[in-house]
């Protein structure tokens, strides 16, 4: 009867031992650690890897306790540089320009693997070019943010400056504003407003940014303390989000349907559109290795912002970015 016990002991050792290196995590930590990530933008169909990692326990069986808080991406990078916070989403150019106040932030997982930002533009104002931008009309949300730093980056592709263009602020409208001919064009992000106006029966023209430059594009922040005095916590931060990530590229019916439980009113949404927004999505995120940031992307940004003024100097990159904790 001893020998049976310890058998069936072993038994259920190796079983746990295998289902610990199946899942990548050599253990569940007995505390969870609350972590409040401030997403920078509202409850959306592209945040399905977090919803999934959320819903399958990847977070929880990394010993993280997540809350979703949909705060403004500057208040996030703030916070996370004043070390209230550990993580934050955000996009590359944030990193660089917090940087330049002194907010020792740090990128650690490249989600989105190409810059999102386009232009967007009915096919008859024939607009298929950065050089076909020069004399339009161009609304968008503001002077600020990726979608500005997009339009500079398209407009120095072929040595345009603002005074070039007309620009107007129209919040985040860019839809109805192109739909009405409000503007000849309007700053989007391709994998979101295209999809609309498609949907509304609009045939219009994109210049994607990705098509012509690398840019840094939206990511998971830091700060050097945390990278410093826990780095065990980044690590398995980031090994959540990569299985959340793995999870929707294999299965987008399902994702879709797990984002119902945490985007309101999704599933009273027109779904067609709004599975076609995460397809989009999903092509921004695929790579060969997931959560990869490519240093040639931060080259390109620290050069577009310092062409626009928004940096004075050029700063150390490698202490912007990290590849260190990607799985």
């Amino acid at each position: 009867m001893t020998f049976r016990r310890v058998w069936l002991g072993l038994i259920l050792v190796f079983i746990a031992a295998c289902s610990s290196s199946q899942t990548g995590i050599e253990s569940t930590p007995a505390e969870q650690e609350r972590i409040r990530l401030p997403m920078g933008f509202i409850p959306n169909v592209q945040y399905a890897p977090f919803y999934m990692a959320l819903e399958k326990g990847y977070f929880a069986e990394n010993g993280i306790d997540i809350e979703f808080d949909y705060s403004y991406e500057t208040d996030g990078v703030t916070l996370v540089g004043a070390e209230d916070l550990q993580f934050a989403l955000v996009s590359g150019e944030q990193v660089l320009l917090a940087r330049a106040q002194g907010l020792p932030v740090v990128y650690v997982y490249g989600w989105w693997q190409d810059y999102p930002v386009g232009i967007a533009a009915k096919v008859s104002e024939k607009i298929l070019s950065p050089d076909d931008l020069a004399g339009k009309r161009i609304g968008l949300p503001g002077l600020f943010g990726a979608n500005y730093i997009g339009l500079r980056a398209l407009l120095n592709e072929a040595d345009l400056n603002e005074d070039d263009v007309i620009l107007d602020s129209i919040g985040f409208n860019q839809v109805e504003a192109l739909a009405t001919d409000q503007e000849q064009a309007v700053v989007i992000y391709t994998n979101n407003e295209p999809v609309q106006l498609a949907a509304l029966g609009y045939e219009i023209d994109l210049v994607r940014v990705a098509d012509y430059l690398q840019l840094a594009s939206n990511g998971l922040i830091t700060n050097e303390a945390t990278i410093a005095d826990n780095p065990d916590l980044v690590r398995r931060m980031t090994q959540a989000i990569t299985r959340g990530l793995v999870d929707v590229l294999a299965d987008p019916d399902h994702a879709f349907e797990v984002s119902k439980k945490y985007v309101e009113n999704l599933d009273q949404a027109d779904q067609d559109i709004q599975r076609e927004v995460l397809d989009a999505s999903i092509e921004f995120w695929k790579a060969e290795q997931l959560g990869f940031t490519a240093p040639q992307a931060w080259e390109n940004m620290q050069a577009i912002l310092l062409d626009m003024g928004l940096l004075s100097e050029a700063l150390d990159l490698k202490q912007a970015y990290t590849n260190e904790f990607i799985n």
